[in-house]
């Protein structure tokens, strides 16, 4: 630690700071536009000016130099430095008179208007006149694509978005053109961005020159109500923020979280808003001669209790989707056991793990903040960049801080960063299990290698083959041992890592899901929201959903659902995070809770649940798994279970491993209502280059 003193107080603040740093440390507040924590620093706005005793006689920028390179005093004193003083004062009046030069004055029209750092600190460190009278200069508007709108006459040339796309989503796309008054922000050719992380350059922009494309002129900040809740688009739980406007949701923004997402979240998260008021189930359904028609809830529950009082307990059945609460997978499997039937599963792309094998053989052991830590890594079977775009932020973040070596197994992938293809199957990670790759031996070197290990290299016949043969190859090459585990499973559904805590998998010969949608196995069949299996004809199939989507198209009889904004519920994200996501609106016209749903089904069923409200229903359930009720906290797993995992056995197929993912946009119902989700599939899909022109 360094002493500084600042503004006269004397501070112990690390060598590697830089003096912004040490300054808000010591609690003054430093203006800037183009520093930010997490980005290469640039030094070209001059906002944060502060004055260093004994420095040169001029203004210092503060977050271009270091403390360690400060000088002591004549004497040995520590360096001082004034935040408060009339040179710091004039400079950054006369920084902020340059900035308006040419900035717009279009406050009223600017939909940063209220969230903007140039207004708040134009009326903090700025003056009420200019000096300057020449017309300000004009620069053409540019095309980025569906969900960044620019207007780019009132860029200051920050780079922060530069600096975003280059270093954090690792995707260069952004750039500066011109010099002087001349210089320009543009991508090349004005084609359309391609990062999954493009939004994030929108909360980067300091003034209005970059915003969202499908929330333009939509609301003011002022006007919103905002909720602290938990992404549910991919399994990482990335903490977000949902402004609503009355009943309904019209942003989703990030929130801090360094453990999981830092402040940065994935384009499907940000922007999938609009699929949450498109083709939603707001009343009950029953199907007639073919045909859905409008029911009551009465009837709806009526005709569920005729099918299911016919059937045995062993022809029932139900399948939970990618999006569920752990409150709602609860109820639903209290609701079988009441029935006497085992035939559950979440598992709809046919996934072959099972709770039995012990926590740590299905959680992301390493920890996302974890891959910081790491010193090696091996991906097998997933392409963590389009099935977890925050966390593979976090992993580009690892190796750009250098000596981290990354192998692929599986499909080629466009991972935005250096890595060394390996192979495309289970050959490949048998000879590193072995110790016949070249690879092998990086591994072994590493103090704390990691192994990740996607969930499409699973979600096949051998699939516990894979996940036996991986988990050898992670004992083998010294990726678990004392004081780390770094055997790392990456889900893509939200609900997955909570349906394994909650065991909803099948019973004592119960049937899994791929088997209950096979034609004349049951008799009536609950999907909880899981419209990513087809299921043949023959069951009465009882759908409790959000959107008119595949499920809904099958079903019996359908009852409408509270999509994930419209309710409080429990998450558990891929490294056995628990989070609780906040209610921050209300489902449309009759729809309601699942778990609601699920209770009020119950009582026409005569099987009434144990609880009539949701803190009933979790007391219930934190009974039985008491681990959920450790809010934001990991109960790690036994690192005893990968060993057992490892001594299944099985003999994997040669087949090669293949994406878990085919479209990064639409993975969900309330993704495929999305027309702003359905543009950004099209530009991914080799249309990125259409210009403003076309």
């Amino acid at each position: 630690m360094t002493k500084v003193i600042i503004d006269g107080n004397e501070i112990d603040v690390p060598p590697e700071y830089t003096l912004l740093q040490a300054c808000e440390a010591a609690g003054a507040e430093i203006p800037r536009f183009c520093f930010h924590e997490r980005l290469s620093i640039a030094g070209n706005c001059r906002m944060c000016l502060i004055e260093v005793k004994g420095g040169p006689p001029k203004p210092v920028a503060s977050c271009a130099q270091n403390v360690r390179d400060l000088r002591p005093g004549p004497n040995g004193e520590p360096p001082v430095m004034f935040t408060r003083t009339p040179m710091v004062k004039k400079a950054r009046e006369g920084v902020m008179e340059f900035l308006l030069i040419n900035h717009p004055l279009d406050c009223p029209i600017c939909d940063q208007g209220g969230e903007c750092d140039l207004q708040d600190q134009a009326m903090a460190y700025g003056v009420d006149k200019s000096r300057f009278q020449e017309n300000k200069r004009a620069v053409e508007d540019k095309y980025l694509g569906a969900l960044v709108k620019t207007s780019m006459n009132r860029c200051i040339q920050c780079t922060r978005c530069v600096r975003f796309a280059t270093e954090v989503a690792g995707v260069p796309e952004l750039g500066a053109t011109g010099r002087g008054e001349d210089m320009e922000i543009t991508t090349y050719l004005e084609q359309a961005m391609t990062s999954e992380l493009q939004g994030n350059v929108v909360d980067l922009c300091p003034v209005g020159a970059l915003t969202s494309k499908p929330y333009a002129f939509a609301a003011r900040p002022w006007e919103l109500g905002k909720t602290e809740s938990v992404d549910v688009m991919d399994a990482v739980g990335s903490s977000i923020r949902i402004d609503t406007r009355g009943r309904e949701v019209m942003r989703i923004l990030p929130r801090l979280n360094e453990d999981v997402n830092e402040e940065w979240i994935s384009d499907k998260t940000r922007h999938v808003v609009d699929g949450l008021r498109t083709q939603r189930l707001d009343q009950p359904y029953i199907r007639e001669n073919g045909r859905l028609r409008p029911a009551s809830w009465h009837e709806a529950f009526a005709a569920i209790a005729a099918k299911v009082k016919a059937s045995s307990a062993t022809r029932i059945g139900a399948i939970a989707g990618e999006l569920s609460a752990a409150e709602d997978m609860y109820a639903l499997k209290d609701l079988l056991a009441q029935l006497g039937s085992k035939n559950l599963d979440f598992r709809q792309d046919g996934q072959a793990l099972d709770p039995a094998w012990g926590r740590a053989s299905y959680l992301f052991n390493a920890t996302i903040a974890g891959i910081e830590k790491a010193d090696a890594l091996l991906i097998v079977g997933a392409d963590p960049r389009r099935e977890a775009a925050v966390l593979n932020a976090r992993i580009r973040k690892r190796w750009r801080a250098g000596n981290f070596p990354i192998g692929l197994i599986g499909e080629r992938a466009d991972l935005n960063y250096a890595h060394q293809y390996l192979g495309a199957g289970p050959d490949t990670l048998a000879d590193l299990a072995d110790g016949k790759h070249e690879f092998a031996e990086l591994l072994k070197k590493a103090e704390r290698p990691m192994l990740l290990l996607g969930a499409g290299s699973t979600a096949r016949r051998d699939g516990a083959a894979i996940a036996s043969l991986a988990a050898k190859a992670a004992l083998s090459l010294g990726v678990v041992k004392d004081g780390w585990n770094g055997f790392s499973m990456l889900h893509n559904a939200a609900s997955a890592v909570g349906a394994l805590d909650l065991g909803f998998v099948p019973g004592q010969g119960g049937l899994k899901a791929a088997e209950m949608a096979i034609y004349g196995t049951l008799d009536v069949l609950f999907l909880l929201g899981a419209d990513e299996i087809d299921v043949a004809s023959g069951a009465f199939v009882v759908y409790i959903g959000t959107h008119g989507d595949r499920g809904a198209h099958r079903a019996d009889v359908i009852l409408p659902g509270a999509a994930y904004p419209e309710k409080s519920g429990i998450y558990v994200n891929t490294e056995g995070r628990v989070q609780m996501a906040g209610r921050a609106s209300f489902p449309p016209g009759d729809a309601r809770e699942d778990w609601a749903i699920i209770r009020a089904l119950s009582d026409a069923l005569g099987r009434r649940l144990p609880y009539d409200s949701l803190p009933q229903l979790r007391q219930a359930m934190f009974k039985a798994h008491p681990h959920l009720l450790r809010i934001d906290q990991i109960t790690p797993g036994d690192a005893a279970d990968v060993s057992r995992l490892a001594s299944l056995g099985g003999q994997p197929d040669k087949a090669p491993f293949r994406a878990a993912l085919e479209d990064f946009y639409l993975t969900n119902p309330i993704a495929r209502a999305s027309a702003v989700m359905a543009d950004c599939s099209v530009l991914a899909e080799g249309h990125a280059a259409l210009t403003a022109a076309e």
